[in-house]
């Protein structure tokens, strides 16, 4: 066993229980806090390792390194200016200490969508206009639209947490980032591990009447967005929607009335990222990489690294590529239920290599059905094992399952091999006995 968690890069400090609580200041913390927040990503792991590395605020001074434990605290931490934050490239090291609320005020008021909302904005009345019924299948436009969009970038100026280069973000034990978004746009070499993401809602869901045949709610806020930056390590980190999920929503239009967005969303050029360890809980829309199907700047981008994540009752985009060349490797999905949709979406000139992932599904989910293409031609797929209801493990080739059962068929070579990997791949019947765990928040000795 001790060999198996040296492989996967997992220390004997990660079994030591650390004790609860936080430090006021920065100089308070305890020793293990420190030594975390001063960690950089492994040589060799994964994608966020090539070229400089990913180092994030590492070097931050005396003066740079925050414990935070509110919204405004947070703002200040990361350069104080949320509007230019995205530009501040000076090392940050920031403790999450308690719940960070992206919808409390300046000066800690808690705040709600009716706070803000545009004044010309009403939900009631947005429905009566766009019923599909009275409006048609076209998109929604004039003063009631204009509004929401208003009302939009009201929450965008107040739940969008904006994170500059350099930078770490590490949750102290039980550390909660609430209704928020971090966004990490043009802002290479960060780090964010050990925090719990909790309900990213949209407040302003737009209808798209032409999304699909039915027409679909769509909602802006991801729980983190990567776009057009590099070195980014997203580590030990928990994505849910709490006692928010979309399937408590109403039905609005004759479709669930959508207010999350994805967890980890790797889009605009970005390339260059890790996510490990990490555990991803009962939400629908999980990781999207890459934003559109036109072949532009994102051909030769998007690489990303997925290893030890657990993927537990979400339904789809597990994760959905679109050009990048995409490792994932020794994740556990436990997936089933009525509402599931797909793992693994091949998307345009994607090039994804799966190997030694371990599925937990229900009986009467098909493995053919655990991939699913978007316009892609191919993918590697290998050492994959199911274990279907209450059934033995076994060895599954997902490809050939999937080429058996849909036309047309997926090719079986995407064009490449990973070579940024960290310690040896572990077989797959053990990856559940290793990430289940140890993958998400409050795992690291904090």
């Amino acid at each position: 066993m001790r060999r198996i968690l040296a492989g996967a890069t997992v220390t004997a400090l990660l079994l030591v229980a650390a004790p609860a609580g936080a430090a006021a200041r920065p100089d308070r913390l305890g020793g293990l806090a420190q030594q975390i927040g001063r960690q950089t990503l492994p040589d060799r792991d994964g994608w966020a390792a090539d070229g400089p590395g990913t180092t994030g605020g590492s070097a931050a001074t005396p003066e740079r390194t925050r414990v935070v434990g509110s919204r405004a605290e947070l703002v200040a931490a990361l350069g104080g200016d949320n509007a230019g934050n995205a530009s501040d490239a000076t090392p940050k090291l920031i403790y999450v200490d308690g719940d960070v609320d992206g919808f409390e005020g300046p000066d800690g008021t808690p705040l709600d969508c009716a706070d803000l909302a545009d004044p010309g904005y009403r939900l009631d009345a947005y429905l009566a206009a766009y019923d599909p019924a009275v409006w048609g299948r076209v998109p929604p436009a004039g003063p009631l639209e204009e509004a929401r969009v208003r009302s939009v970038a009201n929450q965008t100026r107040q739940t969008q947490i904006n994170v500059g280069p350099n930078t770490t973000i590490v949750g102290l034990r039980g550390a909660r980032l609430t209704g928020l978004t971090l966004m990490i746009d043009r802002a290479s070499n960060v780090i964010v591990r050990n925090l719990t993401f909790v309900d990213a809602r949209d407040c302003f869901p737009a209808w798209s009447p032409t999304d699909g045949e039915a027409g679909n709610w769509n909602s802006q806020y991801d729980q983190i967005s990567v776009r057009r930056s590099e070195n980014v390590w997203v580590d030990h980190n928990t994505f849910t929607d709490g006692d928010n999920p979309d399937s408590a929503q109403p039905v609005h239009f004759g479709r669930p009335y959508q207010v999350h967005d994805g967890s980890l969303d790797i889009t605009h050029t970005a390339s260059g990222v890790t996510a490990s360890w990490n555990r991803f809980t009962g939400r629908d829309k999980l990781m999207l990489i890459g934003s559109s199907n036109t072949v532009g700047p994102d051909v030769g981008r998007l690489k990303v690294t997925l290893h030890h994540n657990l993927f537990d009752g979400v339904l789809q985009r597990l994760p959905r590529v679109r050009f990048g060349q995409v490792d994932v490797y020794n994740n556990h999905y436990r997936l089933g239920g009525d509402d599931f949709q797909y793992a693994l979406g091949v998307g345009v000139q994607s090039a994804i290599y799966a190997q030694n992932n371990f599925f937990t599904v229900d009986a009467d989910l098909d493995p053919a059905d655990l991939l699913y293409d978007w316009g892609g031609t191919a993918l590697n797929e290998r050492g994959t094992w199911v274990r279907q209801g209450g059934g033995a493990a076994r060895p599954v080739d997902l490809l050939a399952a999937y080429n058996a059962a849909h036309d047309p068929d997926l090719g079986a070579d995407a064009g490449w091999t990973p070579t940024l990997r960290h310690g040896p791949v572990l077989p797959a019947p053990l990856v559940p006995l290793v990430v289940g765990p140890l993958a998400g928040a409050d795992r690291l000795p904090m």
